[in-house]
């Protein structure tokens, strides 16, 4: 338990209410949503303020108590999760959007702002905030930031890294530090706000963030394209992008993601088919009709059984809705949900889902494919109970094997969930000796102590690879 002179401090900073170790406090935010991994911190704290988050740093600092800074909680990695106990940093209570910058297209915000608000404020003053996380309606923009988190649209509009131009953090010690700022270019010196970006809370805690902002796009059209052969599938994607046609999102689902998502979302889906394709294309008029031809003419080339065009916005929505919904319909089918994702060249897209279904036959484990096939991303997804401790080893050996694979299609163990506590394990095999070296020493530059986020990216031990056999 954390000192009774160093909670009186805490009490103080922020107020009797804002600092709390109840048993309620401290279980709520023991886990996140990565499931089968909880762990108790000491205390909670809810600052309001960059000066209260530097003064509570100070503090900890003093007594060497580890910190964990988090927004919802829906990190899939163990990413927030305080498996070294110490306190846990809710930065709910900072959410307010400082400003909107009309003449230099920039918004400075808090990091407890919850994504889809803050999105949909930007769309109200006719402006465009392009990063879309799944839980974007949960998820906070700090939590984005600390994840780099992707979204749908990160094929055309890139991800959260792209859009983040000047950061405020406080450091371990509780000093103060701004990066980058309203500025298009900055070379002055190492581009640390874009080091900070997905740091996942391990290098400083964001305090606000300055965000660059784009025109709406005039226009939107947005289609389904439905393959009996997955290789088909595949084959468009590849060939789209060759066309020279960047879709804003072009969106995968193998048949067991269909079928799930077709009884949750009852959108009358072809359950017959190997692969849908979600494709949106958005620009002006003339762009978006001209791009969305040329890709039907590539669909039906590359033999898709069925193509529909949304005939307004309304049933967009409804088409992408099919595809936001797909981890919340496979989360119906048994207790335990484990989402993962894994990303490879968009060009070994079939390949890497045809291992991925010969590493679930291995197993004999349930795994349902989608993600964004535009930039590679695929979210393998397993089906289990924790409570069956077998099944669950025998899940976690295919996603070992699934983890691998992507290494050895040239790709890597995670491209938007970030590496957290599960993945720590296998980041060597991405970045190699050398490269975690690098990692470990900026890290001991920000952190000398290590009282941010403690156990998380780098792992006491590197799993090792071991030849996979296959039939």
């Amino acid at each position: 338990m954390i000192d009774a002179v160093l909670t009186k401090r805490l009490r103080q900073i922020v107020g009797e209410n804002n600092y709390r170790d109840d048993q309620e406090a401290r279980i709520s935010h023991s886990y996140d949503g990565t499931p089968m991994l909880q762990s108790l911190p000491d205390g909670v704290i809810y600052p309001s303020s960059t000066e209260q988050v530097s003064e509570i740093m100070k503090a900890l600092a003093a007594y060497r108590v580890p910190v964990v800074s988090r927004g919802s909680g829906s990190n899939l990695c163990g990413g927030t999760v305080p498996v070294a106990g110490g306190v846990v940093m809710v930065m709910h209570r900072m959410n307010r959007i400082l400003e909107i910058d009309m003449e230099n297209l920039t918004a400075t915000v808090q990091p407890g702002i919850i994504t889809g608000e803050f999105i949909a404020h930007v769309e109200s003053l006719g402006l465009f905030y392009p990063p879309d996380p799944s839980s974007m309606k949960i998820s906070t923009i700090g939590g984005n930031i600390a994840e780099c988190s992707g979204g749908l649209r990160g094929l055309k509009y890139g991800t959260t890294k792209d859009y983040v131009i000047g950061l405020e953090a406080v450091l371990a010690s509780g000093d103060i530090i701004r990066t980058g700022g309203k500025l298009m270019k900055d070379v002055a010196g190492y581009d640390l706000t874009k080091l900070l970006v997905g740091s996942e809370g391990t290098l400083a805690i964001i305090t606000e963030a300055t965000l660059k902002l784009v025109p709406p796009p005039a226009s939107k059209k947005t289609m389904l394209a439905m393959y009996k052969d997955l290789y088909g599938a595949a084959r468009t994607v590849s060939r789209i992008i060759e066309g020279k046609i960047i879709p804003a999102t072009l969106e995968f689902m193998d048949n067991p993601t269909i079928r799930v998502v077709d009884d949750f979302a009852k959108l009358g889906l072809p359950r017959d088919m190997e692969a849908i394709l979600l494709i949106e294309q958005d620009g002006d008029s003339e762009t978006v009709e001209r791009d969305i031809a040329k890709i039907r003419e590539i669909c039906e080339l590359e033999q898709a059984d069925r193509i529909e065009v949304a005939e307004n916005r309304e049933q967009a929505e409804k088409l992408l809705t099919a595809r936001r919904s797909a981890f919340t319909a496979l989360a119906r089918l048994r207790p335990t949900t484990m989402l993962e994702d894994a990303t490879v060249p968009r060009s070994r897209i079939a390949e890497m889902v045809l291992r991925i279904n010969e590493i679930a036959r291995k197993y004999d484990v349930a795994i349902a494919t989608f993600g964004h096939a535009g930039d590679g991303n695929l979210h393998p997804t397993a089906t289990t109970d924790a409570r069956d401790k077998e099944e669950v080893h025998r899940v976690e050996q295919a996603f070992e094997d699934i983890f691998q694979a992507a290494i050895e299609f040239g790709g890597t163990i995670t491209g938007e969930h970030g590496v957290g506590l599960v993945k720590a394990p296998f980041l060597e095999w991405k970045v190699g000796p050398a490269g975690l070296e690098v990692m470990k020493g900026i890290k001991n530059a920000f952190d000398p102590h290590h009282l941010l986020n403690p156990g998380k990216i780098f792992a006491k031990e590197t799993r090792k690879r071991v030849v996979i056999e296959r039939g």
